[in-house]
């Protein structure tokens, strides 16, 4: 379980005081008047920011460890809020999605994989804006929230929530685990009106569900050719026509 760590830190400060070290979690957040045992487990490493590690924590009683996440760092995706912020600005100026992720992953990793990457980070911002919006106004903070205007940075929004609002949210914003996620999202799915014998019929047309191949995302539509990337230079960093 992620919990926020509030530092007006950088990360590069953040890194160079070691401040994972000093990171203090008062009590058990499943048992706060104590009796559980709860102790300081350790730290574990992200691979970006290089040299960055988190302060964890382990309740034997509940079976659950508990990390304090810095305000810049992202839940459950690799990196910085703020690059996240950066990668969907970028994208909303291009062309197209493809264009985008070309642009955006120059490491050598083929266009459907960073289309997926950069869909992934699309689809994950879209909803965390989703449940800003569908917070409550009476919310602590969230009426002020929404009259500063500040919807749109990530980085501002995890300094500017509240703890309990953030546990509201999804990843990468908040810490609202990845199930109930998936929970609220088929309890907020609609079953159409009708007869049973007018859904009888609809369904026995895709009956056959071994047969059909279901996929939310629907594989890009183009040449051949298109989903080879042009090497670069490692000299120079150009892309040399093959």
């Amino acid at each position: 379980m992620q919990i926020p760590l509030r530092t007006q830190s950088s990360v590069e400060n953040y890194i160079a005081r070691r401040e994972w070290v000093t990171a203090r979690l008062e009590h058990c957040p499943l048992h706060p008047s104590g009796g559980c045992a709860f102790a300081r487990h350790g730290t574990y490493s992200r691979v970006t920011p290089f040299g960055i590690r988190i302060a964890r924590w382990y309740c034997p009683q509940g079976h659950k460890t508990f990390s304090l996440l810095p305000d810049f760092l992202a839940a459950r995706l690799p990196g910085l809020l703020a690059s996240i912020d950066a990668v969907v600005a970028s994208a909303s100026s291009m062309r197209s999605v493809e264009a985008a992720a070309d642009a955006l992953r120059s490491d050598d990793v083929s266009l459907p994989a960073a289309t997926r990457w950069l869909r992934r980070r699309l689809r994950a911002v879209q909803a965390v804006l989703h449940g800003v919006d569908s917070l409550p106004e009476t919310a602590l903070g969230v009426r002020q929230l929404k009259q500063c205007g500040v919807c749109g940075s990530l980085f501002e929004l995890r300094r500017t929530l509240p703890d309990h609002a953030l546990n509201e949210l999804p990843a990468p914003l908040g810490f609202l685990p990845s199930c109930q996620v998936a929970v609220r999202h088929s309890a907020g799915l609609e079953q159409e009106m009708g007869h049973d014998s007018s859904r009888e019929r609809t369904y026995a047309r895709s009956g056959n569900c071994e047969a059909t191949e279901c996929d939310i995302n629907p594989p890009i539509l183009t040449h051949s050719e298109h989903l080879r990337r042009r090497r670069r230079s490692f000299e120079c960093g150009t892309t040399t026509v093959q």
